[in-house]
């Protein structure tokens, strides 16, 4: 009775190895497509920004009106294919989290429909792998505040900029979208594994942070 139990556990043991084992294909090529993702964003970003914006169009030879039409162009052509690859990911396997890909491939996914026209059609599955810690709940809360945003709505974790002018005609630039119940945004943040306040967040994005309301902008 003792040698089939133990020839149980092995068996069993071996299962459950086999059903955590990495894909290690898929793996590779996650990497990849996060890879492609990033390309041309750090120039973008830059081109939005006055302190980089003059040099990055220079290295281009391009005013950075065009500088950005051009990267633009690029990015969107490799996000156009990063997305199509994805869905597919999607209709063979479910989100592709940290069981399957690892880290920090497991966010390879996120970050393509983070930056798509498809967080609606995608936030359930993303929420869902965040509930199952096979990706970052943080990363669902900034797709939940980017949904939010995109629908004029007010954010939760202040994760979202934006520099709409507001409704009085004052252009301020670059300002932390409204958050509801902003007194409490922090304790959210916290819950949510942010390891950065609002404040703080803003000012790594170089944003100077104050309270907006949700009517200062519609």
């Amino acid at each position: 009775m003792k040698s089939i139990f133990a020839v149980l556990f092995i068996l069993f043991s071996g299962t459950a190895i086999a059903q955590h084992k990495l894909n290690i294909v898929l793996k590779q090529q996650m990497d990849s497509v996060i890879l492609l993702d990033q390309k041309y964003r750090e120039a973008l970003t830059f081109l939005m920004g006055p302190s980089k914006k003059d040099s990055v169009a220079k290295s281009v030879s391009l005013s950075v009106a065009n500088a950005m039409n051009y990267y633009w162009k690029l990015q969107n052509h490799l996000d156009s294919a990063n997305i199509a690859f994805v869905e597919q990911v999607f209709k063979k396997y479910g989100y592709p989290g940290k069981t399957l890909v690892g880290e920090p491939a497991n966010e390879a996914a996120w970050n393509v429909i983070q930056h798509s026209s498809k967080i609606d059609e995608y936030l359930p599955l993303i929420k869902k792998a965040a509930e199952h810690k096979e990706l970052p709940y943080r990363l669902y809360a900034m797709m939940l505040d980017r949904q939010l945003s995109n629908q004029g709505k007010e954010q939760l974790y202040g994760t979202q900029a934006s520099c709409r002018p507001l409704k009085n005609g004052k252009d301020i630039g670059w300002y932390i979208w409204p958050i509801k119940d902003a007194d409490k945004v922090n304790a959210r943040r916290k819950d949510a594994g942010f390891d950065l306040t609002v404040e703080q967040n803003a000012t790594r994005m170089d944003v100077n942070y104050k309270v907006i309301k949700i009517s200062e902008v519609q």
